[in-house]
């Protein structure tokens, strides 16, 4: 069997870090990290932005085993712990078609985020550590591990859920892309 049939046999993995490259701290090359997957043999690696987006192909099934032979490998190459959340491109594709009519549209006056929620915390844990979306300002809606959030651009320091996922209790349990990156790297 030649190796672009064994590609093409491969399922689509999508992995974000969480908190690389972020104010000069937990610096990860986008090279590297790209080799580190390489050498875990993953196939057709792409990274996106220099913040941990990672998109590959891999015939193992299960996300649990993927995202520690990752974590490890991070651990081992830049001596970090960052937690990792993997998904397959399926799974986001699925993700994006539910998105309500409100989230990721072209409205400038509107950041619109994707909040992946890492297990083995659920929406429930999130929600109960954050609460209520300031209305008028921010709106969420949870679907499977994840919660579309969007909020005013000019009033985001107003809102509940800006400086509350970035808290310490919460903030290793989630990480969030723009719903133009998550757009971007499905489409890689």
């Amino acid at each position: 069997m030649e190796v672009v049939e064994v590609v093409k046999n491969m399922k689509r993995y999508i992995a974000l870090l969480r908190g690389i490259n972020i104010s000069g701290k937990n610096k990860v090359s986008m090279a590297e990290l790209k080799q580190g997957f390489e050498n875990l043999n993953y196939a057709e690696v792409k990274t996106y932005l220099n913040s941990g987006n990672v998109i590959f192909s891999s015939n193992e099934a299960d996300t649990i085993k993927i995202t520690s032979r990752i974590e490890e490998m991070i651990k081992n190459q830049f001596h970090l712990d960052i937690p990792v959340f993997v998904i397959s491109k399926e799974e986001i594709e699925n993700i994006l078609y539910h998105a309500p009519d409100w989230w990721g549209d072209e409205n400038k006056e509107i950041y619109d985020n994707l909040i992946f929620i890492m297990p083995p915390a659920t929406f429930k844990d999130v929600y109960n550590e954050i609460g209520e979306p300031k209305e008028g300002l921010e709106k969420i809606e949870e679907y499977k591990e994840t919660v579309f959030w969007s909020f005013s651009r000019k009033d985001y320091q107003k809102t509940n859920w800006w400086s509350k996922t970035a808290s310490a209790n919460i903030s290793n349990k989630l990480t969030i892309r723009t719903a133009n990156t998550v757009r971007k790297i499905v489409g890689m």
